[in-house]
This record gives structure tokens, sequence and C-alpha cells, in this order.
């Protein structure tokens, strides 16, 4: 035999061409969804019937809905990321939400031998030596590791072990620059938004992922900010084990709770109205206290958890609001930070003629299309910056041709800016899905304010509107 391994080598060919492969498949399955879209665009231009177009649309729909399920699913890693974005019922067709939900929290799973050789390799010690006890069956998988339940010698704590998959970073990158290719096209030939700054930040933010210690070390950051900054904080955030913890391997504390996703058939299960007041005024303070804990972050922060889709949501008795996840984190320079406060304020308060100056200095380059520019303007900030729906919408369609994307042309978006938005528009996700409309924007208006205040830059402006709206809510509250 020659001390050749024919397996072995098989083994390493393949996955040189893995890549190549992944490649491959995603540029003939997103072309394959593009000029589908394409086509029904060229045929809906030829009917006249309201009601036809929209029938042909919702067919065109269900059919991109398998399509970008099969590629998800079959790909996985990053390609799981991309549904999460996409399974949200405030922006993507309710055809691709009822698809992808599906997929939010469904990556295989790395079998548990290769878990137990990555965690000894990382930990230097065999799983006996470290737990009493450890699940092989993992609680979730995702695109970057999974979780197991165990209990550490010792101290008898019921923990989460954080595993990464082996070899996901390695494709994710591939994956990520395929998307970016891809963005580049579709912002020259179709949409005039910065795609591609949008798909380089999320590179940038997805490399952080893959190293854990840096999860651990933000992990504990924002869990002491949030729990020195009240008196009780908004969410729970579990702590880390630091003496475990190693690039690929976090151990942290266990935390009961159910997902978010899951709120509605727990509260049949208990006998719940799940549209009764108990249900509303539960579902009112889950979003009341996530977008609060999201508010203090970016703003007066400006260190925050920039990923609060479904699976990071879990909600445990009160009902209280624990956020998992450090992985996708980001820290706003103060220039940003504040510059982003004044864009809340200009939301919160409808002004339309100051949005433009807050974009200036957000670094955020439009180029107009229309007459009223002020307010298409507004409707772009509120779009992109604020959680709250059109009255009578459940799906806003920001590359419909009357969108205020399509008439105000975005040249440059700042890539440090795209956390901040994808957080906003997760946010209006969840809100969405609870059937809750609320405007964090009005929510974070004092945070913005007193941030502005903190650092000597709340203009009189400013001031004055905010006396102005203290004492119009004195004198309805007087009524």
């Amino acid at each position: 035999m020659n001390g050749f391994d024919f397996k072995e080598i098989q083994e390493k060919i393949s996955h040189s061409f893995r890549p190549w492969q992944r490649s491959f498949q995603f540029w003939v399955r997103a072309t394959n969804i593009y000029t589908g879209y394409k086509v029904c665009q060229l045929r809906v231009s030829w009917v006249k019937d309201a009601k036809k177009q929209e029938q042909m649309w919702e067919s065109q729909h269900e059919q991109a809905a398998d399509k970008i399920y099969f590629m998800c699913s079959d790909l996985g890693g990053f390609f799981l990321k991309i549904a999460q974005l996409l399974a949200k019922p405030d922006m993507a067709p309710a055809a691709w939400v009822r698809k992808l939900v599906t997929l939010c929290d469904q990556a295989p799973a790395t079998p548990f031998g290769a878990v137990q050789r990555v965690l000894e390799e990382e930990l230097g010690q065999t799983i006996d030596e470290i737990f009493e006890t450890f699940d092989e069956k993992p609680l979730g998988s995702a695109s970057i590791a999974q979780v197991h339940k165990a209990r550490v010698k010792g101290n008898k704590m019921d923990v989460v072990v954080k595993v990464q998959h082996p070899g996901i970073e390695k494709l994710m990158m591939t994956d990520i620059r395929n998307l970016q290719l891809f963005a580049l096209y579709v912002q020259r030939t179709d949409i005039k938004f910065d795609l591609y700054s949008i798909t380089k930040e999320m590179e940038t933010q997805i490399g952080y992922e893959f190293d854990f210690k840096r999860e651990a070390n933000a992990m504990e950051r924002i869990r002491h900010f949030l729990y020195e900054n009240n008196k009780k904080s908004p969410v729970i955030v579990p702590r880390a084990l630091r003496d475990t913890v190693t690039k690929k391997v976090l151990v942290m504390e266990y935390i009961n709770g159910i997902p978010i996703l899951s709120l509605g058939d727990e509260m049949a299960r208990r006998g719940i109205n799940p549209h009764g007041k108990i249900a509303e005024a539960a579902k009112q303070n889950i979003l009341t206290s996530l977008s609060r804990a999201y508010g203090q972050m970016i703003l007066k922060s400006g260190f925050f958890h920039a990923d609060p889709h479904p699976g990071n949501i879990l909600i445990c008795d009160g009902p209280e609001v624990a956020l998992l996840d450090y992985g996708q984190v980001k820290e706003l320079s103060d220039n940003l930070r504040l510059g982003y406060a004044n864009l809340v304020i200009d939301i919160a308060d409808n002004n339309a003629s100051r949005v433009a100056q807050s974009f200036r200095e957000l670094g955020l380059h439009t180029v107009a299309k229309c007459e009223n520019e002020q307010q298409e303007l507004l409707r772009l900030a509120q779009t992109l910056f604020d959680t709250k729906m059109p009255a009578g919408q459940t799906v806003l369609q920001p590359f419909a041709d009357d969108s205020s994307i399509k008439k105000i042309a975005v040249e440059a978006f700042p890539e440090e800016l795209f956390s901040v938005l994808r957080t906003v528009v997760l946010l209006r996700g969840l809100s969405v899905g609870m059937g809750v409309n609320y405007s964090c924007a009005e929510q974070w208006r004092s945070m913005a304010e007193e941030a502005l205040l903190a650092s000597g830059r709340l203009t009189r402006d400013v001031k004055r509107t905010s006396r102005r709206r203290a004492s119009i809510r004195s004198l309805r509250a007087g009524h």
C-alpha cells in the first residue's frame, strides 16, 4: 500500500474542490431566481388588470420561495443567515416567509464524534474530565456552531457548550464573496442602492463570529453595561465561564426559556387566548424590553448586540427576555452614534426638513429623482431606521416602483451603519410577527436626547421641540 490512504486523499481532494462546487451552485441558482423575476416583471407590464398582476406576482413569489429554500437548505452555512434575513414578515413576500422561517434554526448538526474532537483539542482535556454530564444531542445547530447542554464538574452548574462546525469559516467566506459579486451586478443593473457596502460589512461582522473569545468579551461588556445602568436590566445576558473559552469553544450559563417563535404555542398550551388582553400585554412587554435594551446599547453605549433574529431570543418567566449569541456585535464611533441620535429625533418628530442634514452627517449619500425630496427622504429614513409600519400595511416593499428607495437613489451607505439598519429591520420583523405596531424612534427619542445632551451636542432646536412635545403630552394628560 506504500503508506497511501486512498480514502484520506479522496477526502482532501473533495474538500479542496468544495468551494468551487458551492460557487457554481450559487451562481446557477441565483441567476435562475433573478431571471424568473425579470421575466415576470416583463409579463406583468403587458397586463393592465391590477388583480391579474397581483396573482402573477404571487405565483412568482411561490416559485421563487421554493428555489430560495432549497438553495439555502442545500448549501447551508452563510445561506442560513440569508434565510434569517429574508424570513421576515415586514419586508419579504409572504410566500418567502412561510417557506424560509422553518430554516432559521435547522442547520445540519455536526456529528458528535467531530464535536468531541474539537472540544478536546481546544480545551486540552477529555469531555469526562470537564463535564459531569454532556448531552450528545444538540439543543440547536446554527450556521457557524451548534450548542449542547452539559453540567460542569464541581459546581453542578448547567451550562450551554457552543462548538464551531469544523471547516465552516472557509466555506462561509467563499459564500459571502459570491454574494458581493451578485450585489455589484444587481445594484448596477436594477436597484440603485449601495448593496456592495452592506455585503462588505457583513463580511467583516461574520469574520468576527469565528472567534469565540471575542464573543465572550462582548457578552461580558454588554452584560456589565446593561446591569450597571439599570435597576433591572431590560434583558437577561448569560455569563461566560472564562476558564472554558477558546477560539472555537464557548461555555456559558444555561438559561431556561422558550424560543420567541414558540410563544403562541406556549400560550395556547397554558389556555391563554393569543389575541386576548393578557397575551397582548405580554407581547408589548417583550417588545418594550428588547427595544429599550437596544436603544440604550446603540445610543448610549455605541456597543451593541447586532443579531436580534428570533432564534437568539428566549422568553423566560415574567415574561423576561433573554438575549443570546453575541457573535455579531458592533461598536459605533461617537460621531456615528450621535449622528444616528439626531436621525432618531428627526424620525420621531416627522421632521422632514432635518433628515437630509442627518443623512449627510452619517455619510449616507442620496440623489433625489422626485419633486418632494424632503418628504421622500423622511419616508426613506422611516423605511430604513424605524420599526413602525405605515397604517394598513404589514409588508414593506422597498423595491416597488413607488417606494422611497426607487425615488431616492442611495449611492453611498456607510458600512458601519449596516448593523444598525439590520437590527432595526429585525426588530420590525419581530413586532410585525407579534402583531404589535410600534415606533422604535419614538421610544428611543428620549435616549437620543440624553446621548446628545451628555456629549454637549443637543441643539437649541431639538431642546425647543422636546419642551413643546412635553407640553403637548401634559395637556393631553390634563384632558
